[in-house]
């Protein structure tokens, strides 16, 4: 089984790096003042992320198969390995925000000349594949740089707790499912819970914040200037929700398991 969780600890990275970019697309719009057109490269970051979740979905439920069958299969450590590529997929996508922010405004300014995006990709030539390491930068974090970017304190809160709900929800369904194995399908089956309760505080108090945190940007060119450094924050709060996932995992996996025993 250790080739199966090499497998789901690279889709998983992939995942949320790829999830977590979506900032640097945002970012990228905003300082071109074409948001609308940025927003619709999100596609290709959904295309991505989806494929791998195709790919690390069926993989990381063979653990459950597999603990059936294998009493001593340390089903708890391998979820909390996947869990872990969630942090560092978010960490690689806090590492590489700059460089792609650049890469994106750079598709963008594209996208408007070819039209779509099959265009897009297929006017890509090698030259210009070469070109892209002048694009390169590294991120540099100065604390003292992020203390007014008026983001309140329960935001960044409830970011953590949205994210970590979001990091466990099918993984604390597949371990609801190796603990109450005569319930294991209606387990297996259950991450709505989890991801019921995250819906519902992203719908009521994150997504709202993210949009006018955008709108401010587009209206403000001083503003604008610290957008950057909000959405640093706002993935750093991101990659610590995927550390707090890790104590969520087993609570999750009981709520779910007492939730399916008496329904």
């Amino acid at each position: 089984m250790l080739t199966n969780l090499l497998i789901v600890f690279a889709m998983t990275t992939i995942i949320h790096t790829a999830e977590t970019l979506s900032y640097a697309v945002r970012l990228a719009g905003v300082r071109l003042n074409k948001i609308a057109v940025a927003l619709s490269l999100t596609g290709i970051i959904v295309l991505v992320s989806r494929t791998a979740n195709m790919v690390q979905g069926p993989i990381a439920a063979k653990f459950v198969d597999y603990g059936r069958s294998h009493p001593g299969f340390p089903m708890l450590h391998y979820l909390r390995v996947t869990l872990l590529a969630s942090s560092v997929g978010t960490l690689l996508a806090i590492i590489l925000f700059p460089t792609c922010v650049r890469l994106f405004a750079r598709m963008i300014a594209k996208l408007e000349i070819a039209g779509s995006l099959p265009k897009l990709v297929s006017s890509v030539t090698i030259g210009q594949l070469k070109n892209t390491r002048h694009y390169v930068r590294l991120p540099r974090f100065n604390l003292s740089r992020f203390r007014y970017l008026g983001i309140s304190k329960t935001f960044m809160l409830l970011s953590v707790i949205v994210t970590s709900f979001y990091t466990v929800g099918v993984l604390a369904a597949l371990y609801a499912a190796h603990l109450f194995p005569h319930f294991g399908t209606a387990a297996s089956n259950a991450s709505g819970i989890i991801n019921g309760i995250a819906t519902i505080l992203l719908t009521i108090f994150i997504d709202p914040q993210l949009g006018l945190i955008t709108d401010k940007a587009l209206r403000s060119a001083e503003y604008r200037t610290k957008l950057g450094k909000i959405y640093v924050v706002l993935m750093t709060a991101r990659f610590m929700g995927t550390m707090l996932a890790q104590l969520v995992l087993v609570p999750a996996a009981y709520l779910i398991g007492y939730f399916v025993t008496v329904i």
